[in-house]
């Protein structure tokens, strides 16, 4: 190969390195742009992310205050009800003993006068008026007395202390009633104590 051609070939061969080096740079400044786009593109979501991460802390910080504020509204209502109950139970006969308290002072009266007096028969008017008085507030407040005699016998309402034999009544009649039962409003607070024909 003679000088002329050498020179040829190693201008040829620079130039075919500068287009090479030429791509390599244009192919590195491409990827350098790709990489900064897609940077870019991963920073906009990472943004969106962080602002819906902040968003939901935010959002979890308000449920557990008020989750907080229920529990504690909770916590006092179940403490009040309970303080209501229990002064409920405490007083639950005020309106009872209210209505009982003028039949005591007539009582009091009754026996007050009887001392110095020795009517007999005013005594015994007096403590009618006061049994009736008596009656009318027990009777106020649901409570009556058993109609039990003539009755058939049922043990839901009568106790049986005695059979007795009975000609006028036929078996399992209450002839006579030893103890009055009463009933408060419709559920048996006091049987009665009966005697039953056999």
């Amino acid at each position: 190969m003679n000088t002329e051609q050498q020179q040829k070939a190693a201008q040829a061969s620079e130039e075919n390195n500068e287009t090479t080096y030429g791509a390599d740079v244009t192919e590195e400044a491409g990827q350098d742009a790709a990489a900064a786009d897609q940077a870019a593109e991963t920073s906009e979501p990472q943004g969106a992310v962080q602002l819906e991460l902040e968003q939901l802390r935010k959002q979890a910080d308000e449920n557990q205050q008020r989750f907080l504020r229920a529990q504690a509204d909770f916590d006092n209502f179940r403490r009040r009800t309970a303080k209501e109950k229990e002064e409920f139970a405490k007083y639950a006969s005020l309106k009872l003993i209210e209505q009982l308290l003028p039949v005591v002072d007539n009582f009091e009266r009754a026996l007050a006068v009887s001392k110095d007096n020795k009517d007999h028969e005013a005594l015994t008017k007096g403590v009618e008026m006061i049994f009736r008085q008596l009656d009318q507030v027990l009777a106020s407040e649901g409570l009556k007395p058993m109609e039990s005699v003539g009755t058939p016998f049922n043990p839901e309402f009568h106790q049986a202390i005695m059979q007795v034999e009975s000609d006028e009544h036929e078996e399992g009649i209450v002839v006579e009633e030893v103890q009055k039962g009463y009933l408060l409003k419709d559920k048996v607070l006091r049987p009665a104590m009966v005697k039953v024909s056999s």
